[in-house]
């Protein structure tokens, strides 16, 4: 009877208990899922600084001498450095964008009859395409368009007010953590390891851990770091096109910084960033100049062959070692659960995964 009633006191508790304690967690963890994301960020941004935390430390080093503190400045150095960027890329681009459009409203009338013949123009074309009168089609296309996104403006006015307060929130979590994250990360991964190691026996399985989060930290940080390189290569490539459309079209010159920058950082996006970033710069340059718009577009596009087949391809180098269908794959699921930031990091997962598979002879060799 004892044996019997420990053999089901043993089933009860893997029939019902453990299925429990599945669901408590799982339970947990959608409730948290904001919050574990903002954190998840948090690393990511943290293991993509690391590069540029090591190179400022090696410079405190090399000039002032080896010290423990400069550890500290070092990760402080680089987190402002990139805020730094980051802002004044904003600062840049934006005006430039609102600048841009207005002088396109502003010069419409002129340039809609420059380029179209104007609406007698458009009617011709109309007509020649089995429509009587586009002038009218177009007209109220636009009025029940306008009224649509009135409508959904005024009911969603309120909802995108505290969507803005949510989201500025979030990217101030975002920022301390990876603050806090690249000044005590080091330390509490240490003492983590540490403690971990109690004996003997745990040295092995630790020593195996230990090894496969390095290596998954390296992947992200080499493939950011790599990306970030080919992205201002980009930046510098598309600038320079603007540039030089500048001196030729009526176009102006101080669009060349803002527009690289805008195509730098759409870069950062896998797969897809580049063409939004050169569709993004074209509808701009269409503002100014449509000629000088068609002609970026076509330059753009044969230079982007030539960085994805040449450039990319020597910088990144066999960073990840992934083949085509499973980065494509990557992306896919992850922009379909988290959207853009699941296209950003999906990669980087990717590769973290392909280094659990590899190391999975020697976690199982640790084990035993």
């Amino acid at each position: 009877m004892t044996r019997q009633f420990g053999y089901d006191t043993r089933s009860f508790v893997k029939f019902w208990l453990i299925p429990l304690i599945i669901a408590a967690v799982l339970f947990f963890v959608y409730k948290a899922l904001t919050g574990l994301v903002i954190i998840g960020i948090s690393i990511f941004l943290a293991l993509a600084l690391k590069p540029l935390v090591r190179k400022v430390n090696s410079f405190f080093t090399k000039y002032f001498g080896k010290d423990k503190k400069h550890q500290t400045i070092s990760a402080i150095f680089a987190y402002l450095i990139v805020v730094l960027i980051i802002g004044t890329i904003i600062a840049i681009v934006g005006p430039v964008v609102v600048n841009e459009t207005a002088k396109f409203i502003q010069n419409f009338p002129e340039t809609f009859e420059k380029t179209f013949g104007g609406w007698e123009g458009i009617n011709n074309f109309g007509k020649a395409i089995g429509i009587e009168n586009l002038h009218e089609e177009i007209i109220s296309s636009l009025n029940s368009l306008s009224n649509s996104m009135l409508g959904v403006l005024g009911t969603n006015l309120v909802a995108s007010v505290s969507g803005v307060a949510d989201g500025i929130m979030k990217i101030v979590l975002v920022l301390v953590l990876t603050l806090l994250l690249l000044l005590e990360g080091p330390e509490m991964m240490n003492a983590f390891w540490k403690n971990l190691t109690t004996s003997d026996e745990d040295k092995k399985p630790v020593k195996v851990a230990k090894n496969v989060v390095k290596r998954m930290a390296d992947v992200v940080s080499t493939y950011v770091s790599r990306q970030v390189i080919v992205a201002m290569i980009d930046g510098l490539a598309s600038g320079l096109i603007v540039f030089i459309l500048s001196l030729f079209l009526n176009i102006s010159t101080s669009l060349a910084i803002p527009m690289g920058m805008t195509t730098m950082i759409f870069y950062l996006i896998p797969m897809f960033g580049q063409f939004i970033g050169g569709t993004l710069v074209t509808l701009i340059l269409l503002f100014s100049n449509p000629v000088a718009a068609l002609i970026f577009a076509v330059v753009y596009i044969i230079y982007a062959q030539i960085e994805n087949n040449f450039i990319a391809p020597k910088i990144q180098g066999d960073a990840l070692n992934l083949q085509p269908v499973f980065i494509l794959s990557a992306i896919t699921i992850g922009m379909y659960m988290f959207g853009l930031l699941g296209a950003i990091i999906a990669i980087p997962i990717a590769g973290c995964v392909k280094v659990l598979i590899e190391e999975y002879p020697n976690i199982k060799s640790a084990r035993a």
